[in-house]
């Protein structure tokens, strides 16, 4: 990090992960399965991509444990628990997971219990196959820990599984992904090396996600958005979080809302919240948006795809905002910018509303 022209302290954490990047990748699944040692590995979707799990179970032939298709939204512990049955049940001795955080949150919450090795093929931009966090939910409550035993070995990008993403789901995944690289700029842990990705990343997706748009069939364009995907889950995997993510998880394990969608929504907003107190990440953001309002112009992008732009929209009650803010504020997170109660209410009454941010 620089102030002037001198170089001030910083950490940067790498992340030990073997990445294969590419158009057609999923060939490779057999060689990095049996490169982990997998005798025998698991496959795991959520219901709507069983078909897509079904596909790799036949592609890994003698080495398929079969197949558990019940992957949920926030990793419901006790989804967790049956998937564990089946995967001692199986004999298997390690995941494969094709999907987007759902699915891939499953993953690392059997690796957690068993220590099994990961091979992951991601199908959205949600990033957490980079990262040592896992987010489970029990009893209406979110809650989320970083380990290296949930660290997926080998992620596999392939970019034809991104080719018929539908068009409001590429933007709700993008932004999701964008968050990531937006808060890696003024975390606790932010870096001149992540703050390098991170704007490259937030670029390229802005960039191509409205490529992708026109043109839903656009191998080019679709690796661009998966290449910026990527590059916001190291910053995930490798920087921190502040005050949008842990808005995020308060809102979706409180009140169920959907993730992507639920990030989709509130990075406008509390970027707005947080860039008083971070002009340097602001400096970059413009750059990286091409706007002098970025909150806005995130928003924009949300918008112009055809994404929801309000807590309101994805059914949270109004009634709900006091209560999030009070759950907030219980175990607070680095912020840049200290959490003040009414503050707060205010920004999640305007991420309620659907308000375009001035900022």
């Amino acid at each position: 990090m620089t102030q002037g022209n001198a170089m001030q302290p910083f950490i940067y954490t790498g992340h030990p992960a073997r990445v294969i990047f590419g158009v057609g990748t999923t060939a490779r699944l057999s060689a990095e399965v049996e490169k982990l040692g997998i005798e025998k590995a698991l496959v795991l979707t959520t219901p709507p991509q069983k078909e897509q799990g079904e596909a790799l179970v036949e592609l890994l032939g003698a080495r398929s444990a079969g197949l558990f298709a019940e992957a949920t939204m926030h990793t419901p512990v006790n989804v967790t628990e049956r998937a564990i049955e089946a995967y001692h049940r199986s004999g298997a001795t390690g995941v494969v997971s094709i999907g987007g955080g759902s699915t891939i949150g499953l993953g690392k919450a059997i690796a957690l219990r068993t220590d099994c090795p990961q091979v992951v093929l991601p199908t959205s931009y949600a990033g957490s196959e980079m990262t040592t966090i896992i987010g489970q939910t029990e009893e209406g409550r979110k809650t989320t820990r970083k380990t290296q035993k949930v660290l997926p070995e080998t992620v596999i990008y392939d970019v034809n599984y991104t080719l018929t993403l539908p068009p409001v789901m590429t933007v709700t995944s993008g932004m999701n992904a964008i968050a990531h690289a937006v808060e890696a700029l003024y975390a606790e842990e932010a870096n001149p090396v992540l703050s390098l990705m991170a704007e490259d990343g937030i670029a390229k997706m802005v960039a191509a996600l409205g490529q992708v748009q026109e043109r839903p069939q656009d191998v080019d364009a679709r690796a661009d958005v998966l290449y910026g995907a990527w590059l916001c889950a190291i910053c995930l995997g490798s920087g921190g979080v502040a005050l949008h993510h842990k808005l995020c998880h308060v809102l979706g394990g409180s009140f169920n809302l959907p993730h992507a969608e639920t990030h989709t929504v509130v990075l406008p907003h509390a970027l707005a919240y947080n860039a008083p107190a971070v002009p340097n990440a602001i400096a970059a953001l413009r750059r990286a948006t091409g706007s002098d309002t970025p909150a806005a112009a995130l928003f924009d992008v949300a918008q112009s795809g055809g994404a929801p732009t309000s807590l309101r929209d994805l059914g949270m009650p109004e009634d709900g905002i006091e209560r999030a803010v009070q759950i907030t504020l219980e175990n607070p997170y680095f912020n840049p910018r200290p959490l003040e109660a009414d503050a707060l209410k205010a920004t999640l009454s305007a991420a309620w509303a659907g308000d375009r941010p001035n900022a």
